[in-house]
């Protein structure tokens, strides 16, 4: 099993930056690509950024490209969203994903953390 804890969520204003971090435990981090994933309300979860487990590439959502940057550190089992220049529309709950090398699904979550833009 595997436990995510994310972090470093809150409010900021519009154009400013926060980075999220998300502290896993339980089996071995180095095995597992990381995504982040956020939900407004109202809205369906949705994809903002992966990692593959050696941190070699990543892939961003459309809107995330140029403004975000996911890493990792494996050695501190912990992997990083840092977020710049945040809209109002960037608002939600940001989770991230673990998904275990060789398969298509995530299949260990965090609990969240709640960002909020304002303009």
């Amino acid at each position: 099993q595997v436990r995510l804890v994310e972090s470093g969520g809150g409010l900021v204003q519009a154009g400013g930056s926060l980075r999220l971090s998300c502290a896993a435990s339980g089996r071995t981090f180095s095995s597992l690509h990381m995504g982040w994933f956020r939900q407004a309300p109202g809205k369906e979860r949705e994809f903002v950024a992966s990692i593959s487990w050696n941190p070699i590439n990543t892939y961003y959502a459309d809107s995330a490209k140029g403004r975000f940057t996911i890493s990792r550190d494996n050695a501190k089992n912990t992997v990083y969203l840092q977020m710049n220049s945040l809209k109002p529309e960037d608002t939600a709950v940001y989770s991230c994903g673990g998904r275990v090398r060789g398969t298509a699904t995530y299949d260990y979550w965090g609990q969240g953390t709640q960002v909020t833009v304002s303009s």
